[in-house]
């Protein structure tokens, strides 16, 4: 967008002027957007700073009016800028030249209408791991966090022209697969045929990540022998440890019954991510990091770069581990970090060094594929999942990102350290720069959504803000039946509104409703916040909603109903027009500064900056920024569509129509993209 690219030669302009008349060298040049239009575009305030530094080069006490007024007539010379102002001890505002900013966007839009334009892709590949859950259960609310972040980061960056891979890592040789499997062999005693016939035969309320969700919380029950508060018996957690060392050697019984949970849990898993739009390129398997001997490749290497030392006396005897001088202070986490137990079996952190390794391109060694049809037959994309069989397929070439985004709970801060760490020993070439930690916190519920949910709360329960999940009790709720429990609501609601749209069309508005009310929800706060969903406040039509931004998409989308098929089409070609008509250069600039097309303009500068949100987005690592981004998008048009002076079917000045229907064009093409890649559809009606 040419708003992006003006900024940018302003600020270069302000450092260069600052060099040559003030001998000051300036590394980057601060601006601010001003609260309205009406009191500039742009303002800088770096003349404060230069008077700063002019005085401690020089001696020199300069007044930082003076500065800003030789710095404003360097800036009136600039394209695109009607004027620059000083305003107050010396602040620069710089006012555009709107009406050849408006041109010169329909000219930029109508060249590329005009021509076909493959999408630009950075070269650099950076790769997003996100959802993560154990395939032992069905996902729960805390999981949809986690992917909701990592799916919008993941449309972020495309949308900011990176080439990005998305990979799903499956821990389908852990604990909580484990706890499944004695579950299974121990407390219902069943062997994979038995399993399998049973899955073969579930209700279809009754899928078979939630079989698994009610077993895991009996084999709690039943390593403390079947009560919450008793002590673990000893030969009960005996089975845990041994299924864990058959499922870690794979090629017997138990580890083809895990297997087959954790490969259908998998799928379950997809089935609810697709739900919201989710969708992953490859699912890298543990089992396949230690039958490919991943582990040992990445350990020769930690220990040849002496990030790692055997301890030969004290507790950790027998221990490899990852001296942390800067964890050593705190009472959390150990100074040293255990990589290899004493009995040799290896850490999280161990096996995610490797895996880090392999996904930066620096490990020897590579997994072989298979095509993972789990999702929709119909769904052209392919999920590919990793296997330690030799294989002769075409599948694409993974992992060799530049940079990696880990999508992982604040809680693991201190292992995503360690891997951060061991990673920039064995390759210090890319350092910790390439391993990124996108943490955020966890989500509970409000009291009010518990008993929406059917779960029953205690006085002292429904007295809190909100309410924790225990997966490991079975306290928590099912991402299905929160989806399902939304979708029900935004169904009949719209049923209500619109009794007589066809059936298809509704249930699609009220699942486009329920998941754009949800991904806003986990959205709009920033990741290191506590989040407590709360039904009526994701689904009200008011406030700094989905579903508001959604009606906002919506009333644009019935407005441009109502014009001339080729009503956008030719307000563009007035505009280009005026590019050779002084004349009607002259109207379009009347209406579009006066004080009715300041709001114009306030609105359409708004829709503008959506590339820069984006930008920041990807910098600070945050999407928040553009979910409030699309809600002050969606208030901007609502304020227009609500002013009576902006009757765009009852305008009779065509100069001032070609404005409203240029500007309610523009919003709407920059809300609908805004809120896509948020990943929220708008509906037809609501």
């Amino acid at each position: 967008m040419k708003l992006i690219k003006l900024q940018t030669s302003l600020r270069e302009r302000v450092a260069q002027t600052a060099q040559a008349k003030f001998g000051v060298t300036l590394d980057s040049v601060p601006s601010e957007t001003p609260p309205r239009t009406a009191l500039g575009d742009l303002a800088f305030p770096v003349a404060f700073d230069l008077a700063r530094r002019i005085k401690q080069a020089t001696g020199e006490k300069k007044n930082p009016r003076a500065i800003a007024d030789e710095l404003a007539e360097d800036l009136r010379l600039m394209p695109y800028v009607a004027r620059a102002e000083v305003a107050g001890a010396g602040y620069i505002n710089v006012f555009y030249d709107r009406a050849t900013l408006l041109i010169e966007a329909a000219i930029d839009e109508s060249a590329n209408d005009s021509q076909t334009h493959a999408a630009h892709h950075s070269s650099k590949k950076s790769i997003i791991e996100h959802t993560n859950i154990n395939p032992n259960k069905a996902a729960h609310i805390g999981h949809l966090r986690n992917a909701v972040l990592g799916d919008t980061f993941v449309r972020l960056l495309r949308a900011a022209g990176e080439t990005v891979e998305v990979q799903n890592y499956i821990d389908n040789t852990g604990v909580q697969v484990a706890d499944v499997v004695v579950g299974f062999m121990h407390v219902e005693n069943m062997t994979l045929d038995d399993v399998k016939r049973v899955d073969a035969t579930l209700p279809p309320d009754t899928p078979f990540d939630y079989y698994c969700w009610d077993l895991y919380a009996r084999v709690g029950l039943y390593y403390r022998g079947g009560t919450s508060d008793g002590a673990e018996i000893a030969e009960r957690l005996a089975l845990r440890a041994r299924a864990l060392h058959d499922i870690e050697a794979g090629d017997n019984p138990t580890a083809n019954l895990a297997d087959y949970v954790a490969t259908r849990i998998v799928e379950q898993h997809l089935k609810t991510m697709a739900r919201l739009g989710i969708k992953y390129d490859v699912l890298p398997r543990e089992s396949e990091i230690l039958h490919l001997k991943f582990w040992d490749s990445a350990f020769e290497r930690l220990k040849a770069s002496g990030a790692v030392r055997l301890e030969t006396e004290g507790r950790h005897a027998g221990c490899w581990v990852m001296p942390l001088e800067a964890h050593a202070s705190t009472d959390e986490h150990e100074a040293d970090k255990i990589i290899v137990r004493s009995n040799g079996t290896v850490t999280y952190a161990g096996k995610d060094i490797a895996y880090q390794l392999w996904k930066l391109g620096r490990l020897d060694k590579d997994f072989y594929y298979r095509p993972f049809f789990s999702l929709q037959e119909n769904d052209a994309h392919q999920v590919w999942m990793t296997t330690s069989e030799p294989t002769t397929n075409d599948a694409p070439r993974f992992g060799n990102g530049e940079v990696i985004y880990n999508v992982i709970d604040s809680r693991q801060s201190y292992t995503q350290d360690v891997v951060k760490r061991g990673v920039a020993a064995v390759a210090p070439e890319i350092g910790q720069a390439a391993s990124i930690h996108l943490s955020y916190e966890m989500v509970a519920l409000s009291p009010a959504a518990c008993e929406e949910l059917g779960l029953t709360l205690s006085d002292t329960d429904k007295a809190r803000p909100y309410i924790e999940m225990s997966g490991r009790k079975g306290l928590g709720v099912k991402a299905d039946d929160l989806i399902d429990r939304l979708e029900a609501k935004t169904y009949s609601e719209t049923s209500a509104r619109n009794p007589e749209t066809p059936e298809d069309e509704r249930r699609t508005t009220a699942h486009k409703v329920a998941i754009g009310a949800l991904r806003y929800f986990l959205l709009k706060w920033t990741r290191n916040s506590v989040i407590a969903f709360d039904f009526t406040e994701a689904l009200s039509l008011k406030g700094e909603t989905g579903p508001y931004c959604q009606y906002a998409a919506i009333r644009a989308n019935s407005l441009f109903r109502k014009l001339d098929a080729d009503a956008i089409h030719h307000a563009r070609t007035l505009l280009i027009q005026a590019n050779d008509d002084d004349a009607l250069k002259e109207k379009f600039a009347a209406h579009i500064n006066n004080e009715n097309g300041t709001d114009l303009w306030t609105l359409w500068s708004l829709a503008a900056r959506l590339d820069e949100v984006i930008e920041i987005c990807v910098r600070t690592h945050e999407p928040t920024h553009l979910a409030k981004y699309a809600f002050e998008l969606a208030q901007g048009f609502n304020a227009f569509y609500d002013n009576k002076q902006n009757r765009v079917l009852e305008e009779s000045d065509e100069a001032r129509r070609t404005l409203l229907i240029t500007v309610a064009a523009y919003t709407r093409a920059q809300l609908t993209r805004a809120l896509a890649t948020l990943g929220i559809d708008v509906p037809t009606r609501m």
